[in-house]
This record gives C-alpha cells, sequence and structure tokens, in this order.
C-alpha cells in the first residue's frame, strides 16, 4: 500500500507529521473510526455538547490562519512573483524564497489537520445531518491530498494556487461559522449558507481551470501526475457540491403538479 512513499522525499527538509505517512494515516483513520462509530457510541447515552465558547475560539483561529496563509501566498504570487502562473513548477532548494515557500506548503497541510476538528464538534453536538459524504469526502481527501503531494511532489509549486483559492474561501467559510455561534438564528438565513457554496464551486472550477491551463503549456515539467489529480479530484468534489446545490436549493423551491 505505501510502497510508492519508498521514493526518496521531493524535498528532503523534515518537518513534523511530514517525514513518514503514518501520522496522517493515523489521524485519518482515527477520524473516521470517531465520526463514524466511536464518536455516535460515545454520544448516545449523553445530552449533546454546545461547545459555544470553543466553537467561537476554533473559528477565530480558523479566520485568522486562512487569513494569514492568503496574505503570504497573494503575497508571494503576484508581488514577489517567483512563478510563472501558467507553469509553476516547484522551486528549486537554492531559491531565495524557498524556505518561505515551503513554510507556507506546510501551514497548508497542517491547516488541513486542523480542519477535521471541524466534524469531531459536530460530532460531540449531535449534529449527525451535517455530516455528508460530500463533508467526508472533502475533509478526509485534503488532509490526505496535501501530505501526499508535499511527499511526492514537494512545497509549493503547481499546488499554491489551489491553497490561495482555498484559504480565500475558508476565510468566508468561518466567518460564516463564527456568526452562526454568535447567533443561532444567523443559521437560518439561507441566502448566505447559499452564497458560500457557490463561491466553493466556483473555487474549485478555477482550479479545474488552472491545472487545464497547466496542461496545455508544451513545456511545462509541473509533475503530470499532480495535474491530472487535481483535475480529476476538483472536478468530483465540484460535481458532488453541484449535487448538494441542486437538492438544497433548487428543488425544494420545484412545487409539484
Amino acid at each position: 500500500m505505501f510502497g510508492i512513499f519508498n521514493k526518496p522525499h521531493a524535498d528532503p527538509t523534515a518537518l513534523p507529521m511530514a517525514v513518514s505517512p503514518w501520522p496522517i494515516t493515523i489521524i485519518v483513520t482515527a477520524y473516521l473510526l470517531f465520526v463514524l462509530k466511536l464518536g455516535r457510541q460515545y454520544m448516545s447515552k449523553r445530552a449533546a455538547f454546545q461547545l459555544r465558547g470553543i466553537l467561537q475560539v476554533y473559528n477565530v483561529v480558523q479566520i485568522i490562519f486562512n487569513a494569514l496563509l492568503f496574505i503570504a501566498v497573494a503575497y508571494e504570487v503576484f508581488v514577489l512573483r517567483p512563478y510563472k502562473l501558467s507553469c509553476m513548477t516547484v522551486l528549486p532548494m537554492d531559491h531565495a524564497l524557498k524556505h518561505f515557500d515551503r513554510l507556507i506548503a506546510y501551514a497548508y497541510y497542517i491547516n488541513k489537520v486542523l480542519d477535521l476538528l471541524d466534524t469531531i464538534f459536530i460530532v460531540l453536538r449531535k449534529s449527525y445531518k451535517q455530516i455528508s459524504v460530500l463533508h467526508l469526502v472533502h475533509h478526509v481527501y485534503m488532509a490526505s491530498f496535501s501530505y501526499i503531494c508535499i511527499r511526492l511532489h514537494g512545497y509549493g509549486g503547481h499546488l499554491i494556487i489551489t491553497t490561495l483559492f482555498n484559504v480565500m474561501v475558508h476565510v468566508l467559510m468561518y466567518s460564516y461559522y463564527y456568526l452562526c455561534a454568535q447567533n443561532p438564528q444567523f443559521k437560518q438565513s439561507i441566502g448566505w449558507k447559499k452564497y458560500i457554496t457557490l463561491v466553493q464551486m466556483a473555487q474549485l472550477l478555477t482550479i479545474f481551470g488552472h491545472s487545464a491551463w497547466t496542461a496545455m503549456q508544451p513545456d511545462c515539467e509541473v509533475s503530470r501526475y499532480v495535474i491530472w489529480l487535481v483535475l480529476v479530484m476538483s472536478m468530483a468534489i465540484f460535481l458532488m457540491f453541484t449535487n448538494f446545490y441542486m437538492h438544497a436549493y433548487i428543488l425544494p423551491k420545484r412545487k409539484p403538479l
């Protein structure tokens, strides 16, 4: 199963949780066990936790974390400009911005692991309807994909655009969660959730479009494996979001004949 990881690290720099596949494998496995079985068993004879204070702190941390990442990535890509947008190959080890690039990519990976707490809190609050297939696939994919790309592709490069758009959307998303935690009545406003879903879908199409553009560059040395993985997964998750959007916001409005 882990034979692919016998290859040398794309970046030899040893950072916590990025040296071996075991930490992320254990984390994701424990996450799924808790969310799908153990957590529900634990809560079956207990009242739902409110977690209002914890959720407020968590959401504020996520807003700040994602906002700082967005500023860092935007500054690197559009001000420092070490990349050609049509072909964003990984920076060489001796590049002046390599350490900064590595720090951004590693922070993003840790952020995707931190995102898993969102589902843990949902289980503890017994809001099981929020745990859809889309929710689980998205969280597991993002955490696992972030590690795989660091391991096989290296830090930064083509995936820095994914980071840019993803953290931007998460600033909006966690701001919405914070407002809902502050004022439960805000959650009843379906408009905000609808537009956040549309922004997420637009993000996925943009990421897909950028990878397709890169794939069409004849002399680009970005890994074809990474390009196709981004193309396939961004479209798959986009279709899942489309299905959710249709069932949540379009079909309920249609009255039966």
